[in-house]
Order: C-alpha cells, then sequence, then structure tokens
C-alpha cells in the first residue's frame, strides 16, 4: 500500500494592522523655529515699546539718560518742567525753523534732510525733533546701530500717538542748553533773566541756536557766528509762520 505523500503548507504570520490613530514624531525645523520665535520677541518688544510711548504721551517724562547721568556727574541740574501753553509762540518756531523746518510734513523722518546730509557728509544734519525727542527720552546718545534700530522703530510710533505740539513741548523739557541746565525754563532764566513766556524772538532764536553744541555756545554772550545763525533763525521762524508751516503746533 503505498504512503500518502503529505505536503507541509508554509504558513506566514499575519501582521499586525497598523494603528490608525498613532502619533507621528514631529520633525523640527530649525529655521522655522528660529523665525517664529524671532516674530514673537519682536512682537514682544514691539508691544513694550508701544506701552512706554503711550505712557508719555500724556505723562511728563521725570528724567533722561543724559540728565540723570548729568546729575550725578555734577551732582545736580538746573531744570523745572513747562507745560507748552507757557512758552512763548516764537520759542517753538525757533526750535523747528533751526531743527526740522518739515516738522509738520513728516511722519518722523525727514528723507530729503537725510539724503541731504549724506551727500554732504554732515554728522547730523538729517536727524528730525521727533527722533531727537526719542533718543532723548528713551534711548542713549553713544551712536550705535542698535540705537538707531530701536529709533527708527519708535520714531514713526510717537508720531502716531503724540500730537506735534506735544512732541515739541517734551523736546523743549529735555533739550540740554548749557552744562547742567536742561529745558526751555531753566534756559531762559539761565541765559536772560526772563521766563519762557517772556522771550523775545531774538531771544528765542538765540537759545535755538545754541542747541547743536550748548556746552560750547553762549546765547548770553554770542559771538559773530552765533549772532549770524540766530539772524537766520529769527528770519525762519517768521517764513514758517507766515507759510502755513507751524500750523500743526500752534
Amino acid at each position: 500500500m503505498a504512503a500518502k505523500k503529505t505536503s507541509a503548507k508554509t504558513t506566514t504570520p499575519k501582521r499586525k494592522p497598523a494603528a490608525r490613530n498613532a502619533p507621528e514624531k514631529r520633525r523640527i525645523r530649525p529655521f522655522r523655529w528660529l523665525v517664529w520665535t524671532g516674530i514673537k520677541l519682536g512682537a514682544i518688544v514691539a508691544g513694550v515699546m508701544l506701552i512706554v510711548v503711550l505712557v508719555y504721551a500724556g505723562l511728563n517724562p521725570p528724567t533722561t539718560h543724559t540728565i540723570w547721568s548729568e546729575q550725578r556727574r555734577l551732582g545736580a541740574v538746573d531744570r523745572v518742567w513747562v507745560d507748552v501753553d507757557n512758552v512763548a509762540p516764537v520759542m517753538l518756531r525757533s526750535v523747528v525753523a533751526a531743527e526740522d523746518a518739515n516738522f509738520c510734513a513728516h511722519w518722523g523722518f525727514d528723507m530729503a534732510a537725510i539724503r541731504a546730509a549724506i551727500e554732504s557728509g554732515a554728522a547730523r544734519g538729517g536727524s528730525t525733533i521727533s527722533q531727537q525727542v526719542v533718543k532723548n527720552v528713551y534711548l542713549w546718545q553713544e551712536r550705535s546701530y542698535l540705537r538707531k534700530a530701536i529709533e527708527a522703530v519708535m520714531t514713526p510710533m510717537v508720531e502716531a500717538l503724540w500730537s506735534k505740539r506735544r512732541i515739541l513741548e517734551v523736546y523743549l523739557n529735555v533739550a540740554e542748553f548749557d552744562e547742567g541746565v536742561f529745558g526751555v525754563e531753566a534756559a531762559a532764566r539761565h541765559y536772560f533773566g526772563v521766563g519762557p513766556e517772556k522771550l523775545s524772538a531774538r531771544q528765542a532764536a538765540l537759545l535755538a541756536a545754541a542747541l547743536p553744541n550748548p556746552k560750547k555756545r553762549n546765547p548770553a554772550r554770542p559771538t559773530a557766528y552765533l549772532q549770524k545763525r540766530a539772524k537766520a533763525i529769527a528770519s525762519g521762524a517768521a517764513t514758517i509762520e507766515a507759510d502755513g508751516r507751524a500750523a500743526c503746533f500752534e
């Protein structure tokens, strides 16, 4: 009797079905992470800047880095805050004529003045009053790319949230007019023995002429150059009043 042949069947083990909801491993993308982190940090920094700009839109700055530094160096400084309504209007016009003739027309940066300053190699001429307010109130005097970058962000904020009159008010109260003398109230009494509301057109022009270099220019004893400069500023102040370029702050 022939033996039956038996064939061995090979069985392959069944694979378990993959879990449908198995969590996938998140791929870390360093570049994307850096971009998003940078955006978040930038938003936080911009928010902080916005808050501090809003605060001083109505609150008078108690001090600045420059005032604080000079107070530490000298022991005391001469400074009394004065409301813009108690400053002779000619003083406001003189400062604008001297420092930023297109003050009412720009949004914080005078591009024409910046280009002219670059072409002439000037070190200071392109800076607007708004930029100087940001630098004096919130930042520091030493030049650096960091300071310029912060200034470039904060200046449009100040222009958007403060009135032009407020910008001038703050500027006139923090500007340095002599060693240890800050603000137009202290300067008017220091040089001319009068309150800021009593300043004449010539006195206002002399004070404005001293601003670029207050520690070396004396409005009470003006040099021939300072007198010539003050005369040009007085003429400019009259011009911007006549042609309407003072309308935004008067």
